[in-house]
């Protein structure tokens, strides 16, 4: 009941539509329960002989009727127009509210729910909802009304019979509570099936270069196929229960019209009630069928709506781990001064990553990061911009926790440029400016120099205007990087964090990239995940992680000249590429490479 009073109160933000549908509603009511009353008095003249002109009074109480049909048209008409328009207007609030409040939760919610589920609960479990705002609460309304309506109007009339034809009503209320439980369980097992199977499917198509490769279409075949076997048997057994629920009920009010006839037969004969009243019971029954063979629906709808809204509303009221403290300020004039105060942090409580971990990063300054996968050198770089907060200890930026910033001016001030690129479906420009979509196209442009890229883009059919693949697909390793560079240089934030990493890219094109990210890290604090010589001989300073703890720090030289972690890695690692560049096989750092030398002190961000 708690979840049905939730979606209820979406409904109540349009008032005035809901009232109208009401209105609508009650004027169906009373056309419909008019009908039968006039058509009994039409009878009762008939075989009644009072001496007036029977022709008149019938024609007059045909006009009422039709009178009450046209009026009842109209009223229906409104019905639906208003019904369906707060089910849409409330679906449109709640697919915006649930969008709205998943770009607001934290990457730990993200890192434990799957897409697929996530997309099957805006879609599916939103249209759930809209269903049971159309049906049941505006429809259901209309059975209501009429059911009462229907009730008093049979008492009045004879209330002997009234009993007996409303004797089934407290049986078929129990059976639909009982059915309603048990839709509600299997419209939330297709509903959970529904995410699971969507989730197979947008990891399909995401992945098709991955399932292409390994040849595992008949793999992924039977993985879908199963999730869709699933929802549909739940759907079955749903439907089922459904259509067994309709029987029922269409057989107790055939066997209450059975009764009637023949109780209400005995009435006439025994002078107790007019033919045309026994009419007016018979009319009524019929209309009684319209609620007793739609209850079925309406309970349907109520179940899914439990089960939709239960799922709706368990991510709608999910807490994000990073909560923006109430007045927080925002961090303006950043000149990158990091520090790290004993840091702790684990993405749960029982699987810490990073131990006690201090370190600062003084303004324009290179902090490379190495050691092993798994040693905690993304967890640091995810700190820094709030991606997830500290279990212990304090991230600070120019002396202010990041804790006391505003999000958006915090991560408008740290710019990120990973190895795994995401590229939305749009153009080269809107992708260069989605984080600072006022940018100019000077701002544009430049940022595409400094990042390599402008000369590749003009080359083009559409220049920036070149519409983007999904993922980025069209483009080529190298170009979405730059792009990415690009990107991440029209914020122009003082704070950058760069993976290091061009495994996957050609020789000519590493060398473009890295032209780039010297002009990239002119002027700002950076923290780099290293994979090149180059980067770690310009950095400042150099960090080697193992296992969530720092267990050196200093400059190449002197971590090389000292036996340790970095000096085995750079042995096993770095010495056969130095060796590689010193022979000239590929350009050196010195002329092609990415020199990272810390710029002078007066240098300014570019």
């Amino acid at each position: 009941m708690r979840i049905l009073l939730r979606i209820a109160g979406y409904t109540l933000r349009y008032k005035r539509a809901l009232a109208l549908s009401y209105l609508s509603v009650f004027g169906v009511t009373v056309c419909a329960m008019a009908i039968p009353r006039f058509l009994g008095t039409a009878i009762d003249e008939v075989f009644t002989d009072d001496g007036g002109d029977k022709f008149m009074q019938l024609v007059w109480i045909a006009g009422a009727i039709l009178v009450a049909n046209l009026l009842r048209g109209i009223c229906a008409y409104g019905q639906t127009y208003f019904s369906e328009s707060i089910s849409q207007q409330v679906a449109y609030t709640m697919r915006n509210a649930f969008y709205d409040h998943l770009q607001r939760l934290s990457f730990a919610y993200h890192d434990g729910e799957q897409t697929g589920n996530l997309m099957s609960k805006a879609t599916s479990d939103v249209e759930g909802v809209r269903r049971f705002v159309q049906a049941g609460m505006v429809r259901g309304a209309y059975m209501f009304l009429l059911l009462v309506g229907i009730s008093i109007m049979l008492v009045a009339l004879d209330w002997k019979l009234a009993m007996l034809s409303l004797i089934f009503v407290p049986p078929l209320l129990w059976r639909g509570g009982i059915v309603m439980g048990q839709l509600r369980r299997s419209w939330r097992s297709v509903q959970d099936e529904l995410g699971l199977m969507t989730t197979v499917l947008q990891e399909n198509l995401a992945g098709q270069r991955v399932v292409k490769a390994f040849a595992a279409d008949d793999y992924e075949q039977s993985k879908f196929s199963g999730r869709a076997g699933n929802v549909a048997y739940h759907s079955y057994e749903a439907t089922k229960l459904e259509a067994s629920n309709s029987a029922m009920m269409t057989m107790f009010y055939i066997a209450a019209t059975g009764l009637i006839l023949w109780a209400g037969g005995r009435e006439v004969v025994g002078g107790n009630l007019t033919v045309g009243e026994l009419a007016q019971f018979v009319f009524y029954l019929g209309l009684l069928a319209i609620p007793v063979r739609m209850a079925a629906w309406i309970v349907n709808s109520f179940a899914r709506a439990i089960s939709a809204g239960e799922r709706l509303f368990a991510v709608l009221d999910a807490q994000s781990a990073v909560q923006e403290k109430p007045g927080a300020e925002p961090l303006s004039q950043v000149q990158g001064h990091v520090v790290f105060d004993g840091v702790s942090f684990g993405y749960d409580a029982a699987s810490p990553v990073l131990n006690n971990v201090t370190l600062e990063a003084k303004p324009k300054q290179i902090i490379a990061l190495l050691g092993a996968p798994g040693s905690g050198k993304s967890s640091i770089v995810h700190l820094i911009p709030r991606f997830y907060d500290v279990s212990k200890g304090s991230v600070t930026i120019d002396g202010v926790d990041t804790r006391d910033t505003t999000l958006a001016s915090l991560r408008t001030n740290v710019g990120i440029v990973q190895q795994d690129v995401f590229l939305f479906t749009s153009t080269i420009r809107e992708n260069i400016a989605y984080g600072a979509v006022n940018a100019t196209e000077e701002q544009i442009v430049a940022a595409a120099k400094v990042a390599q890229f402008h000369d590749q883009i003009m080359e083009m059919p559409d220049g920036y205007d070149t519409w983007v693949g999904e993922r980025g697909l069209t483009l080529s390793g190298g170009q979405r990087q730059r792009l990415a560079i690009a990107r991440t240089l029209v914020l122009n934030p003082p704070i950058l964090i760069l993976d290091d990493s061009t495994s996957s890219v050609d020789t000519e094109t590493e060398h473009r990239i890295h032209q780039a990210m010297k002009e990239v890290v002119k002027g700002r604090t950076t923290f780099v995940i290293a994979h090149r010589l180059s980067t770690l001989k310009d950095a400042n300073l150099i960090l080697v992680m193992d296992k969530g703890e720092i267990v050196q720090r200093g400059s190449h030289e002197r971590l090389v000249s000292r036996p340790g972690p970095y000096q085995s890695i750079y042995e096993l690692q770095f010495r056969p590429q130095e060796s590689v560049e010193t022979n000239g096989n590929q350009p050196t750092p010195q002329t092609a490479g990415w020199s990272l030398a810390a710029p002078s002190p007066a240098g300014g961000a570019e």
